[in-house]
C-alpha cells in the first residue's frame, strides 16, 4: 500500500500526517508531495524524515491512493493524471464536489456509495461536514424541509497566514493580512468570495453539498458564513423544519446513537459545545437543542467541530480505510 499526501507541507497536510499516524493507517510507503519551492525538504513521519517529492514523480510512483489538499487548480490539473495511472484520489477543495461524475462523500452517511470506479473522490467543505453528521439521522427520521444554518468559523479554515495574521493582531505586531480587515475582536461575514446572488461560496458549499451528500434536492437551505478570532474549530447555529414532529429526548438519543457525534447538551450545569474544547479531536460535538417555539416541527441546534479534523483531514483519512477495508484500492 503507497499513500501520497499532495500538499503535505500546508496546515491541512500536516493534520493529515498525524491523523495517520495516530489512525495507524497501514501502508507500506509514504510519499509526501508539495510545489516546486518545496521539494527537496524533510518532513518526520514516526520518526522517519522523509524528502518532499514533485507532483510528477509522485504521479510516476502510482501509489494506490493520493490524500490531495493542495488547493482546487492543483487537483483539477493533477487529480485526472494520478487517476489515469489507477490511483484513487481523495480531494479535499472544492475542485470535484458538485461535479455529477464524482461522489461527495461523509464516511458515516453515504461511504456505501463508493465503487473501484470511484477514482476521484471529493471531501466535502469543513462547515458542511460537522453540520450533515447532525443532520442526517434526523432527516432520515422527522424528513428535513429547510435548514437555516449560520456558521462562527475558526481562522484555521482559511490557513497559516490568517493563524499568523490573529497571532500578530493579539500580540500587536504589524504583519500580513488574510483578510481585508483585523479579525482580533472583530466578526467578519465574509468566508471565500462573494457570488452575484450576494452569497458566499462558502455560504453555497452549505446548500449544494447538504443536498447531494443527503441525496434530497428538495430540502431548502439557507447560509451565513461568519469568520470569528478562533484558532481552532467552527461553530455552527442551526435552525431545521422537520415535516414531522419530534421530541426531544428521542433527538438527543439519535444524535448520542451516531457515531462520530457527541451530545454535550446540559443547560442546568452550563455544558455546551464550545471550539476550545472541539480542538484536536475528530467528533461533532452538538448542544443546544431545542425547540423552536415560532414555528411547527422546528428545532435549533448548536454544532461544532475542528475544521481541520473531522472538516478536513479526518474525513478524508476515514474514506480511505473504508476503501481498504472494503477492497476498493
Amino acid at each position: 500500500m503507497k499513500v501520497a499526501i499532495v500538499g503535505a507541507t500546508g496546515l491541512v497536510g500536516s493534520v493529515m500526517l498525524k491523523v495517520l499516524e495516530e489512525r495507524n493507517f497501514p501502508m507500506d510507503e509514504l510519499l509526501l508531495v508539495a510545489s516546486a519551492r518545496s521539494i527537496g525538504k524533510e518532513i518526520n513521519y514516526k520518526n522517519k524524515a522523509i524528502k518532499v517529492i514533485g507532483l510528477q514523480e509522485a504521479v510516476n510512483q502510482k501509489p494506490n491512493i493520493a490524500l490531495f489538499s493542495a488547493g482546487g487548480s492543483t487537483s483539477l490539473e493533477w487529480a485526472p493524471k494520478f487517476a489515469e495511472v489507477g490511483t484513487t484520489v481523495i480531494d479535499n477543495s472544492s475542485a470535484w464536489r458538485m461535479d455529477l461524475d464524482k461522489k461527495l462523500v461523509v464516511p458515516e452517511i453515504n461511504a456505501n456509495q463508493l465503487t473501484k470506479n470511484d477514482k476521484i473522490i471529493a471531501n466535502p467543505n469543513c462547515s458542511t461536514i460537522q453540520m450533515v453528521m447532525a443532520l442526517a439521522p434526523l432527516h432520515k427520521k422527522y424528513k428535513m424541509k429547510r435548514v437555516v444554518v449560520s456558521t462562527y468559523q475558526s481562522v484555521s479554515g482559511t490557513g497559516v497566514k490568517a493563524v499568523e495574521q490573529l497571532e500578530n493582531e493579539i500580540a500587536g505586531i504589524k504583519g500580513e493580512m488574510a483578510y481585508p480587515y483585523p479579525i482580533a475582536k472583530n466578526a467578519i461575514p465574509h468566508c471565500d468570495v462573494f457570488e452575484e446572488t450576494g452569497y458566499t461560496k462558502e455560504e453555497m458549499k452549505l446548500v449544494r453539498e447538504t443536498q447531494k451528500i443527503l441525496d434530497d434536492n428538495t430540502i431548502a437551505v439557507t447560509a451565513t458564513a461568519v469568520r470569528i478570532p478562533t484558532a481552532g474549530g467552527h461553530s455552527e447555529s442551526v435552525n431545521v423544519e422537520f415535516e414531522n414532529d419530534f421530541n426531544l429526548t428521542e433527538v438527543r438519543e439519535l444524535l448520542s446513537a451516531t457515531d462520530g457525534v457527541v451530545v454535550q447538551d446540559n443547560t442546568d450545569v452550563n455544558t455546551y459545545p464550545m471550539p476550545m474544547y472541539a480542538n484536536g479531536k475528530d467528533d461533532v460535538f452538538v448542544g443546544r437543542i431545542r425547540r423552536d417555539m415560532s414555528q411547527p416541527n422546528s428545532l435549533n441546534m448548536w454544532i461544532v467541530s475542528d475544521n481541520l479534523r473531522k472538516g478536513a483531514a479526518t474525513n478524508t483519512v476515514q474514506i480511505a480505510e473504508y476503501l481498504v477495508a472494503n477492497s476498493l484500492v
